[in-house]
């Protein structure tokens, strides 16, 4: 699957840029070059194009029996999931919904909940997932993207950023490496992300999850991971994009 979000839309957290900070080229491309490329790969794909050049594509190319993908777009919502969910039949009781409703239509019937109970916490809700999966909601209608992943991360999620500053989401480190040369990462096991709220705990909401910029012998950086911090306690809900409140930095000796 390849998600990609304008800047104004997806607003990827600035530590992204990390790695890549000082190279005079690092291989990363626009959203267009990224659409195009992914093309070449995966022609079977299913693609939705959505407003100013965003976009969202699922290929089921190279599946795997135990991680299926799937997308439904439903009252302008749109949403990939990869993963199944143990409790399915205990979900869909919950939410009055048919057996015949897949993971991905159970996500966006779970946003809409949240969405029109707010402020309803999106933790809550990710909670009652239970299984391995990954998943990328959009809703074209508030422009608002939510993304998750379980708390094991089972399912293989990665995000950066392209060289627009847009927001590109895949589980093909392949595509992410091709579409944002150094500036990506795993998106964090037990995460959520929200284009208002930043990455959110699903088991430590009031806690910050903070990006470690790891470092080389010779002190460069060579990576970003995103980690809870458990000794700072937020106020309230976090807003993405606060570099100065994600500053650490870690030595991985002989990376």
């Amino acid at each position: 699957m390849l998600a990609v979000f304008e800047k104004a839309i997806g607003n990827p957290p600035e530590e992204l840029r990390l790695p890549s900070v000082g190279l005079d080229s690092d291989g990363k491309k626009t959203r267009e070059e990224i659409l195009q490329t992914f093309r070449l790969l995966w022609p079977e794909s299913t693609f939705y194009h959505l407003s100013n050049g965003n976009f969202m594509t699922l290929s089921h190319g190279a599946q795997g029996p135990l991680h299926p993908r799937s997308m439904v777009v439903m009252d302008d919502i749109f949403c990939i999931f990869i993963g199944t969910l143990v409790n399915i039949s205990e979900l869909r009781r919950h939410y009055g919904l048919s057996r015949q409703a897949t993971e991905a239509m159970l996500v966006v019937d779970a946003y809409k909940v949240l969405r029109d109970r707010a402020p309803y916490p999106p933790d809550q809700v990710i909670k009652d997932l239970e299984g391995k999966f990954a998943f990328i909601l959009f809703d074209a209608k508030s422009s608002t993207l939510f993304v998750a992943r379980d708390r094991e991360g089972s399912i293989q999620l990665k995000w950066g950023m392209a060289g627009d500053g847009s927001l590109v989401l895949s589980d093909d480190p392949n595509t992410i490496e091709k579409a944002c040369g150094k500036s990506s990462a795993s998106f964090p096991p037990g995460c959520i992300f929200m284009n208002g709220n930043g990455l959110i705990s699903i088991d430590h909401p009031l806690h910050k999850v903070k990006a470690i910029a790891r470092q080389d012998d010779d002190g460069k950086i060579c990576g970003v991971m995103f980690q809870v911090d458990l000794f700072t306690r937020l106020q309230s809900i976090p807003r993405n994009g606060s570099a100065a409140n994600w500053a650490d930095t870690a030595i991985v000796e002989g990376d």
